[in-house]
């Protein structure tokens, strides 16, 4: 135990505010209770009623204050590093800037913890241990994972149960995570086929902010290492050790563009746990290639093949036209030069040379219904993909309109010197 004297005065706290709940509870007062779903998204609803006990708590703080073992309660927690760690991961919307606040909230978080599901706030030594366990793990922050958050990746298939990843990160089928959420495998899941899931361990509670970007950022390597229509589900799911989970939103997630998933055989982890190390490592923050990145995202958000065409030639103009257009075809030509062999460039130009005048059409209105832009697109991504994951590899120059020109001037044709 590494918070003694904060052990022993949370449990005197905790034993003389279940007796004031349970004496009102026995003067008739009732604890509301709500209605609440079980059972799977699409799937046959179960229904059950449960206690607010929370709200119940909440409009009797005023008795709870006045307990002699509130105030030593509540000096021992403003004594401690952490408590905003704790609240964070309770889900509360502020944390305070002064220590006495945050311990009021932390001991009104702590109260809803540890009667959670109770009517009868029957103080158990399993419902102590485990509510104070959750709280002793924030505050004391040698004590390691002490967040987890889980998310649906709908659009991802695995040929193993798990796949580890840097930066603890774990891929995982909805079966190798017996605990997590039962939402968050069925959440956004196409068909009857459960998510994998994208499972976080994080040092601590303040780490969880930054949760968000970093599930985005691990959905786009994931684009880049090879096609297939994998997303972001809307909302995640993080709990603090071994305590109740709590929902995450994550503004929406990232939508994939409907098409064919992507799969990952048994023979490629390897291979994509050393691409996802590198490139998460070499991701930039700014300049062309970050720029061009965002709009890959967008191509593969895009519900409608034609939106995500414009996007798409946006990222390949960044990357190879970078002084701007410059006419005669040399988006086309350079996009050739590095994604072709020489006798199929003149093929790929162009194919790209036609996609440009598409997207004009599309955005004038004139493309006819069967124009085929969606297998225009998915040519045009697939060489961005290429473009986008070799250069932030290290494979390709990050200059890559001055390595296309240079390969095309090295396969120039040569003209024979005049007769002298």
């Amino acid at each position: 135990m590494r918070h003694r004297n904060l052990h022993t005065v949370l449990r005197a706290f905790a034993e003389d505010a279940a007796a004031a709940l349970a004496a009102e509870v026995a003067a008739g007062e009732e604890v509301p209770f709500e209605l609440a779903a079980e059972g799977r998204p699409r799937r046959t609803q179960l229904y059950c009623y449960r206690p607010m006990t929370g709200a119940f708590i909440r409009e009797r703080l005023g008795k709870l204050v006045r307990l002699e073992a509130y105030a030593p309660a509540a000096r021992a927690l403003a004594e401690v590093d952490g408590v905003d760690a704790y609240l964070r991961a309770r889900g509360e919307p502020r944390v305070p800037r002064d220590a006495r606040d945050r311990a009021d909230a932390a001991l009104r978080a702590f109260l809803d913890r540890l009667f959670d599901g109770s009517s009868d706030f029957e103080l158990t030594a399993e419902r102590f241990g485990r509510a104070y366990g959750e709280l002793e793990a924030a505050v004391s922050h040698d004590l390691a994972p002490v967040v987890t958050l889980v998310v649906g990746l709908p659009g991802l298939l695995l040929a193993s149960p798990r796949v580890e990843l840097a930066g603890g990160v774990t891929l995982a089928a909805a079966v190798a995570v017996p605990d997590a959420p039962g939402d968050a495998a069925w959440l956004g899941a196409p068909g009857d086929e459960p998510n994998v899931l994208a499972v976080l361990t994080l040092d601590d509670a303040v780490a969880a902010d930054a949760a968000p970007a970093r599930l985005r950022r691990l959905v786009r390597t994931l684009r880049l290492y090879d096609a297939g229509a994998v997303g972001l589900a809307p909302v995640a799911w993080a709990r603090l050790g071994t305590g109740a989970w709590q929902l995450v939103d994550l503004g929406g997630g990232s939508p994939a563009r409907p098409g064919a998933p992507l799969v990952v055989a048994a023979e490629q982890e390897d291979e994509l746990r050393a691409f996802v190390a590198l490139a998460s490592r070499r991701m930039p923050r700014g300049g062309e290639l970050a720029w061009a990145l965002r709009r890959f995202d967008l191509a593969c958000e895009r519900p409608e093949a034609g939106e995500a065409l414009t996007d798409v030639l946006l990222a390949l103009r960044a990357l190879l036209e970078p002084e701007g257009p410059g006419g005669d075809g040399v988006l086309a030509d350079r996009l050739a030069a590095l994604c072709a062999a020489p006798e199929e460039r003149d093929a790929l130009a162009s194919r790209v040379d036609e996609a440009v005048a598409l997207e004009r059409a599309i955005v004038a209105g004139l493309a006819p219904p069967a124009s085929g832009v969606a297998a225009v697109v998915d040519e045009l991504t697939e060489h961005l993909r290429a473009l986008l994951g070799d250069a932030l590899c290290g494979h390709l120059d990050p200059d890559l309109a001055g390595a296309a020109d240079a390969l095309l001037a090295a396969t120039a044709p040569r003209h024979a010197e005049p007769a002298g």
